[in-house]
């Protein structure tokens, strides 16, 4: 190469690892460039997480079927809390089909940085896809335990006249998409504070059952006086889970207002989710 005695080469380098442009940046273009890497994790949940078990993948229809079972036991025979006229059966298991993709998505997500924090300190990949990894695999074994949804639905529209689906169904996609952002959102939040509040992670599980309360997952809200519905609706998952049970069981409560408030409230937490995360990927290695 020649050179004039000022003159330096320039080297041009594929990839440069620096910080990003600011606290709102998001390289959805490097993220996608690492899909096949995604596509392993992905795997991995699914796959190895009951390699060791001796029902295997199995436990992705029991679980729900064992829930359903105890929840019509203790919350539909002893306790004795109506399900306004929907089989005990199908409104729990509709129910928790749609909290165990929050649950599970919510509970994965917040433990990024301190499960996967030795891959971090090896080996650079954008840190963002472990969580959208984990809301995928989610998604994956939410479509199982739909299935099943789906045979048990079924039967009860031939054999109970009183299941009434109705357009509202239509909703579904929408519905999915706003209970991932949700617990993708608050999982990156939650995972971003660990790294140096680690007091969070033995708060996680006790939240989330805490929060399942506060959804009508075991209830109809229509059982609660107006100013506890009130409190009730303030839950974002709230309206999602009574539009999700008007669609599919033709019982629920449909409140678009409330709804509106459900997109602005994701769409805003998943965009403080992601500025926080931004900002923490940088430096957690030094605290976790």
């Amino acid at each position: 190469m020649d050179l004039k005695p000022n003159d330096t080469p320039v080297e041009k380098w594929d990839n440069i690892i620096g910080e990003a442009a600011g606290p709102f940046s998001f390289n959805i273009r490097e993220i996608w460039r690492y899909r096949d890497l995604m596509g392993m994790f992905v795997k991995k949940d699914i796959i190895t997480y009951y390699k060791q078990t001796i029902l295997g993948p199995i436990w992705f229809v029991l679980q729900p079927i064992l829930t359903t079972l105890m929840f019509v036991l203790v919350f539909g025979n002893i306790a004795k809390i109506p399900t306004n006229g929907i089989p005990p059966i199908l409104f729990y298991l509709s129910s928790l089909t749609l909290w165990n993709y929050f649950a599970d998505t919510f509970n994965l997500t917040s433990k990024t940085f301190i499960d996967n924090a030795p891959i971090f300190g090896k080996v650079y990949f954008p840190r963002m896809v472990l969580p959208i990894s984990k809301l995928i695999s989610g998604l994956v074994k939410f479509l199982v335990q739909f299935a099943l949804f789906i045979v048990v639905w079924v039967y009860y529209i031939v054999t109970n006249h009183s299941i009434h689906p109705n357009i509202y169904i239509l909703y579904f996609p929408l519905i999915l998409i706003l209970v991932g952002a949700i617990s993708l959102g608050m999982g990156i939040i939650v995972t971003s504070l660990t790294t140096k509040y680690r007091d969070l992670t033995f708060l996680v599980a006790f939240g989330v059952q805490l929060l399942m309360y506060a959804t009508p997952v075991i209830y109809p809200i229509s059982i609660a006086s107006p100013r506890k519905q009130f409190w009730l609706w303030l839950n974002p998952l709230t309206s999602l889970f009574e539009l999700f049970k008007y669609g599919f069981l033709g019982n629920g409560v449909v409140n678009y207002s409330w709804l509106l408030y459900t997109v602005v409230f994701s769409f805003f937490l998943l965009l403080f989710g992601f500025m926080i995360f931004s900002k923490v990927e940088k430096r957690f290695i030094d605290t976790v």
